[in-house]
């Protein structure tokens, strides 16, 4: 069975009125004309309109009559008193598609969208993409000239389905657009970790959506603020952002130089101060800013950090007068929070404030995959600032990706080390090229700086004699690593990064702690 046809639409009190009564019929007027469409006929029109123009209603539903008598014609009167004030024209539209008796088992809707105001087309918009009006959209248009033969009244007409599956190019269009983001984010670098790949995938999402703060975790040099300042530049260049990007690493940040940095200061606040400052967070207004290490700051300064971004207000120090600055807030930290926050150190009301999105950017040692790629973005990174142009011959650049993605390459400068391990090279290179003996230097020199020389090695807080030699040696390892690293988790990818690389969820700092407990030792006994 054919489902009957109706169509939704509001009255055009310019376009439905064009023509002279006598020559009316010659002219193309969009509601009349949609039920002059051959092959689409119209079973019921439901038509909107002013409760003052009911006279150009009466004339439009007699010459529908004329043209499609099978149409029946609805009016509906809907006083909307300013039709371009968007929130009364949804409002009443809303209004007309809740109590409206829809029969999608028997009928089939459209909705025209060509009179009315843009305000009125938008709603139509909105209320049909959400499925209020269980429709699809319908354009109608003047038919264009064809030589000698006069223009139809009836126009053309379309149909616009809000399935954008449908649209394969346009589709295609979006997904290309959205792919151009994630490469933005990754310098364009061909990243094979799928984990990582992931997590920039949901960056991107979150950068173009939400204002809300985002906290970057991960190891010192693992391109944490590099990710920021890419993640402002694409809000930038898609307009969610009209002020600068400020960043300022917090581990720099002391005593009343700290508050003054953050919060500015007013003149005489404190000894020294001799003129007033805005301080950092009233530069951001608008913009981002960047705290890089945040873990670091103060306690004093976190709870004024969180009353800012809270009230987007604060007081500048030694100011009674709060100022306002709204700014977008992305933080960067190499600890492990939970662990801060549970020792005291951090603020767990401020944490809980900037965890709404938490993303891991692993070091390097995590992606050997992407090594690689890395390597070939700082050799053209080099070049490009330096105006060379610098190439690896083939064996060289074979030895040294080999030794790169080893085991033994503990990487524990993250990218920022493999850079300035590629600008070594680079600089030494003659005539531009990095030969095998260059990469030989270099391994030397990156597993000298891994590995220094022997010294001696301090007690151990056990009792050594209850313990073979081979437990002694691993030990001492184990302590080693404990004490030149930052956190339980970075001593345990270090000391696991090959049997890590096979498990599908590796918990190094759970291996690593049930490691020391196997002497009757915790983290805090070996720091």
């Amino acid at each position: 069975m054919n489902k009957r046809r109706v169509v939704i639409g509001v009255l055009g009190t310019e376009l439905d009125r064009r023509g002279k009564r006598a020559n009316r019929m010659k002219k193309w007027r969009p509601t009349v004309g949609l039920c002059m469409q051959e092959g689409m006929p119209v079973d019921r029109l439901e038509l909107l309109h002013q409760p003052t123009d009911i006279n150009l209603v009466s004339a439009v539903q007699q010459d529908i009559q004329q043209v499609s008598p099978e149409t029946t014609v609805n009016t509906h009167a809907i006083a909307i008193n300013d039709p371009w004030d968007f929130e009364e024209v949804y409002a009443a539209f809303l209004d007309f598609a809740t109590h409206y008796p829809f029969d999608t088992e028997h009928e089939e809707y459209l909705v025209h969208i060509t009179t009315g105001t843009h305000v009125a087309q938008i709603c139509w918009f909105l209320l049909t993409e959400a499925r209020y009006l269980p429709a699809n959209l319908l354009q109608t248009s003047p038919a264009k000239r064809q030589g000698d033969e006069p223009v139809s009244p009836a126009g053309t007409c379309s149909t616009i389905d809000l399935d954008l599956s449908r649209y394969a190019k346009l589709t295609s269009r979006f997904q290309h657009e959205q792919q151009e983001s994630v490469s933005f984010l990754k310098s364009g670098i061909e990243t094979r970790n799928p984990g990582f790949n992931r997590t920039i995938d949901q960056i991107e999402r979150v950068a173009l959506r939400s204002s809300a703060p985002v906290l970057l975790t991960g190891p010192t040099g693992a391109g944490k603020s590099f990710l920021a300042r890419r993640i402002y530049q694409l809000r930038q260049a898609r307009h969610l952002v009209t002020g600068q990007l400020v960043a300022v690493n917090c581990a720099t940040l002391r005593g009343d130089n700290a508050m003054s940095t953050l919060f500015g200061h007013v003149k005489g606040a404190f000894t020294g101060a001799l003129q007033a400052r805005s301080g950092l967070l009233r530069e951001a207004d608008g913009g981002v800013l960047f705290l890089d290490e945040i873990a670091e700051l103060g306690l004093d300064e976190q709870a004024m950090l969180l009353k800012a971004i809270e009230e987007k207000t604060f007081f500048p120090f030694g100011s009674d007068k709060e100022v306002h600055s709204d700014f977008q807030l992305i933080a960067g930290t190499h600890r492990n929070m939970h662990e801060w926050v549970a020792q005291g150190h951090f603020r767990e009301d401020l944490f809980a404030r900037i965890n709404m999105w938490t993303f891991r950017l692993p070091g390097l040692a995590e992606r050997r995959e992407d090594i690689a790629p890395n390597i070939h973005y700082e050799l053209g990174r080099y070049a490009r600032d330096h105006q060379a142009q610098i190439r690896f011959d083939k064996e060289a650049l074979a030895r040294y990706q080999d030794f790169a993605c080893s085991a033994g390459a503990q990487w524990r400068g993250n990218f920022r080390e493999l850079g300035s391990s590629i600008a070594r090279m680079a600089t030494l290179a003659e005539q531009g090229r990095i030969t095998e003996s260059l990469v030989d230097e270099e391994i030397a020199r990156l597993q000298a700086n891994w590995n220094p020389p022997a010294h001696s090695v301090p007690p151990l807080p056990v009792d050594i004699s209850q313990l073979d030699l081979f437990d002694q040696r691993q030990l001492e390892t184990v302590i080693e690593v404990c004490q030149r690293s930052s956190t339980l988790s970075q001593a345990g990818r270090e000391l696991f990064a090959v049997s890590r690389q096979k498990k599908a969820n590796p918990n190094d700092a759970d291996r690593l702690r049930k490691y020391l407990a196997r002497f009757g030792l915790s983290w805090d006994d070996v720091k």
